[in-house]
């Protein structure tokens, strides 16, 4: 007896399999792994005059509380988690050079449209309180960087740890939390989204080289209200559109604003 024939695959556009390869954890890493070697051979090469990025600072003093100091083990562990990651998705182990510079267009296009939100949320407050003279900041967290070079370097790490701690640790630990409390998985991301958001805007002013709080001054209400915003872009991002494409933007906006 014949077997049947077996059905034809539907085909699949270019740009859907673009969509669909651009989120997955091995893209992430494949996209993220140059940014993060070039920051920590920057902050090497720059020794004593590096600033690091905060949230690179915090992982790394949480690391060593746990008694594990080493100095390359938390780039270390970013790749892990990617890799132990891409597991899970029992996805094919490949990542085709097309995607990689697809998320490289992609991450440069979002870097301008989170400019875009900037100019939009100044015009519109300076609209409602007049001029005040408020200039674009970067999304980054640390003080002021002196030179192109570590301010390069400086917005790298931003870009990856950053993202690592506030979106792909902590919204996926807050959503994964809510939903084992009985929420639905829709209005958990969306909590978790915007608690990390709040915690990102937050975080830019604490620690030696977080900027002032001035509760009374319009300064500091427009870049936490933006950095708050920024926070919500770069999380739906990271749900969307995966840990690669947030961080590669994330890192471009604030080359963008911050060093060109």
């Amino acid at each position: 007896m014949d077997s049947a024939p077996a059905c034809p695959r539907p085909a699949i556009s270019p740009t859907a399999d673009y969509w669909i390869e651009s989120r997955q954890p091995l893209a992430s890493l494949a996209f993220v792994l140059p940014l993060l070697v070039a920051y920590e051979a920057g902050v090497l090469m720059l020794g004593p005059q590096a600033v690091r990025n905060g949230a690179d600072v915090w992982l790394r003093q949480f690391l060593e509380l746990a008694g594990l100091g080493q100095y390359f083990l938390l780039p270390v562990l970013t790749i892990c988690i990617l890799i132990a990651w891409h597991h899970t998705t029992r996805r094919p182990w490949r990542v085709r050079g097309g995607v990689f510079w697809g998320m490289v267009a992609e991450s440069v296009f979002l870097a301008f449209c989170l400019r875009v939100i900037l100019e939009l949320q100044g015009s519109l407050l300076q609209a409602i309180a007049g001029p005040v003279g408020v200039w674009p900041q970067p999304a980054a967290m640390g003080g002021e960087l002196a030179s192109s070079m570590r301010s390069m370097v400086g917005f790298l790490g931003a870009g990856v740890y950053e993202e690592l701690l506030f979106r792909l640790i902590l919204l996926s630990v807050l959503a994964a939390t809510a939903r084992r409390m009985g929420a639905a998985s829709q209005p958990a991301v969306v909590a978790a989204v915007l608690l990390t958001s709040l915690a990102f805007a937050g975080a830019h002013y604490v620690g030696p080289y977080g900027e002032p709080v001035d509760l009374l001054s319009f300064p500091f209400w427009f870049s936490f209200v933006f950095r708050f915003l920024a926070g919500v872009f770069f999380g739906v991002l990271f749900v969307y559109r995966g840990f690669g494409i947030a961080t590669g933007s994330h890192a471009g906006y604030d080359i963008l604003v911050g060093a060109l």
